[in-house]
């Protein structure tokens, strides 16, 4: 069924947390990285939703300042949509699902600064 389960330091099931890291896109990401210091599946989640948003904010911000693509950005919109929803499923299902570049970024930074260990979770790829 899911492949984690717990607590978190927030007092949270780790996959109600990671939902929430995704449930307003980097910022939610932000905050439960800060708040998070223990739990390796929220981290992830949190890191992952930093880089995937960030980057899709700042491209969309970039498209939309260049007149000759402006109408570009509605894709990205459409991009951003589907993987919002993808991934706060995938995280409420208690899977490390780990997008190509992104996820391999979050699953290198989520251990916890106390522990250096490699985790038992491997991250499920996106094929």
């Amino acid at each position: 069924m899911s492949e984690t389960k717990g607590k978190t330091s927030t007092g949270m099931e780790q996959n109600t947390a990671g939902l929430l890291c995704y449930v307003l896109g980097w910022v939610t990401g932000i905050i439960f990285l800060l708040l998070e210091k223990d739990n390796r599946f929220v981290r992830f989640h949190a890191i992952q939703s930093i880089i995937v948003f960030g980057f899709l904010n700042v491209l969309g911000i970039v498209l939309g300042l260049i007149p000759v693509i402006r109408w570009f950005t509605w894709i990205i919109g459409v991009i951003a949509f589907i993987l919002w929803v993808v991934l706060m499923v995938k995280a409420y299902q208690g899977k490390m699902y780990k997008l190509p570049v992104a996820g391999d970024i979050a699953e290198r930074n989520s251990n916890p600064s106390s522990d250096n260990k490699p985790a038992d979770n491997k991250p499920e790829e996106k094929k």
